[in-house]
């Protein structure tokens, strides 16, 4: 099966259950989705394997908890994700991730800039 690209307009119990994986520290209830606050996730034979949150502001979007699962990591998964978040909202001009939670910041301020993002105070821009 084919690693696909997924916006979440609900979750499914299986997905709650992923995202749990993805992102222990949150709970269910706190993952808010609507028009400005989206979770984009990668799926691959039926199982969420990363996951970005995604506030849209304008012509402005933040991307927060961009996470791919320990096991997944370094297959090009954060990079196809990324690339597909941008590519599903043409409408916005200026992209903005964070460092706040950043596991190491070094290992993400190579990989943001692979995607095109430069480092700037406090995370990266594009």
């Amino acid at each position: 099966m084919k690693l696909t690209i997924i916006r979440l307009f609900e979750c499914s119990a299986q997905d709650e259950i992923d995202l749990a994986k993805i992102w222990p520290e949150y709970s269910s209830a706190s993952l808010t989705l609507s028009d400005t606050h989206r979770i984009y996730a990668a799926k691959f034979n039926e199982r969420l394997l990363g996951a970005v949150r995604v506030t849209l502001a304008g012509r402005e979007a933040a991307l927060d908890s961009l996470r791919v699962r320990e096991i997944t990591r370094r297959r090009g998964v954060g990079q196809y994700l990324v690339e597909e978040v941008i590519r599903d909202n043409p409408d916005i001009t200026g992209w903005w991730m964070a460092d706040v939670g950043v596991e190491d910041r070094d290992v993400m301020t190579a990989f943001m800039q692979a995607v095109g993002f430069e480092v700037q105070s406090g995370g990266w821009k594009k």
